[in-house]
């Protein structure tokens, strides 16, 4: 009988056959090798002004209409309330007896050294909620219009993180210092 798969947050949401196969792949110590051999492309966004460029690029090719974005960031910890890779944020002020919304995105730090494709895919995700705010049929109907495979993406990313979590813990345990894979306040 099969061990008792361990937890990995960032595949709650998918099958148990799904999460069992990337828990071998993880016990056989091949899960980053899977990874890197799906997605080899590194990407040369390393700057906020890199990444701004990039999902300005990104909108104008799929979200012309879209309202403009204010800032684009890499942060290095997202809020812990939001447990989230990446937000969209839109701060509303008055200005007089106008009302000026200013929207951004703020992007995992983590990401500038992941594969080209994860950063597209949570690209992809944050300027959806430009139109979409709920993670709903519609939301990612436009996710796939922007990425034709933003679901294997997704789930390849979050396989990703799996990996990396685990590199994580096991230099913590070795008496290393860990990476820091988490989304809490510094």
């Amino acid at each position: 009988m099969a061990a008792e798969p361990r937890t990995l947050p960032y595949l709650a949401g998918y099958p148990e056959t799904l999460r069992e196969q990337v828990q071998r792949l993880l016990d056989d110590g091949t899960l980053g090798d899977w990874v890197a051999r799906r997605h080899p492309e590194p990407h040369a966004v390393r700057s906020d002004s890199a990444l701004y460029t990039y999902v300005q690029d990104c909108k104008a090719r799929h979200l012309r209409s879209a309202p403009p974005l204010s800032k684009v960031a890499f942060v290095a910890r997202m809020e812990v309330v939001q447990q989230a890779l990446g937000t969209h944020t839109q701060i509303s002020r008055v200005q007089g007896s106008k009302l000026k919304a200013k929207r951004e995105i703020r992007i995992a730090r983590l990401f500038q050294e992941a594969p080209a494709d994860f950063l597209k895919m949570i690209v992809v995700h944050e300027l959806a909620h430009l139109r979409e705010p709920a993670h709903d049929r519609a939301f990612y109907a436009l996710c796939c219009h922007m990425a034709p495979d933003y679901h294997q993406l997704e789930f390849d990313t979050r396989a990703w993180l799996t990996w990396r979590a685990a590199q994580s813990s096991k230099k913590a345990s070795a008496g290393g210092p860990a990476d820091d894979l988490s989304t809490g306040p510094a």
